[in-house]
């Protein structure tokens, strides 16, 4: 599945679509620094995100962005930032949490989204008693 990258469409549509097919995933979008350095903070987090692609983007050429579960994040990470002027980052579910996922940027879009799906599982309640055999370690 590809999505048509061009100046008019929002940044909400491109989370839309990007957390259909990956729904344990976000993506988030941060301010465009002119130096290279990346700077993934709180402070440069873009928040509206109802506004157009445009007004963020550096590089006005459309494009496609492939939602390839096989793709590595930092691959995926690095395509929106070279082809097309964004910077991004993808977090990951985690029980009430969202982890960004730098230090697992190595792994497949399929593999954040599983782990994030195993994170959002409920833990199974058993207690000690509901075990045929228990032993504590002393």
């Amino acid at each position: 599945m590809e999505i048509r990258i061009d100046d008019s469409i929002k940044l909400c549509e491109i989370q839309t679509e990007f957390n259909e097919h990956f729904p344990f995933l976000k993506l988030e979008f941060f301010e465009y620094d002119p130096t290279g350095k990346a700077v993934f903070t709180k402070e440069n987090l873009i928040n509206d995100t109802q506004q157009a692609l445009s007004k963020i983007r550096h590089i006005h050429t459309p494009g496609h962005i492939s939602l390839n579960g096989h793709q590595k994040v930092s691959t995926f990470e690095q395509h929106f930032r070279e082809n097309l002027g964004v910077n991004i980052q993808v977090f990951r579910k985690s029980a009430n949490a969202w982890l960004q996922t730098t230090s697992t940027d190595d792994w497949t879009l399929a593999e954040q989204n599983k782990k994030g799906e195993e994170m959002n599982h409920p833990v199974d309640n058993a207690t000690p008693e509901d075990f045929e055999e228990y032993n504590e370690m002393r």
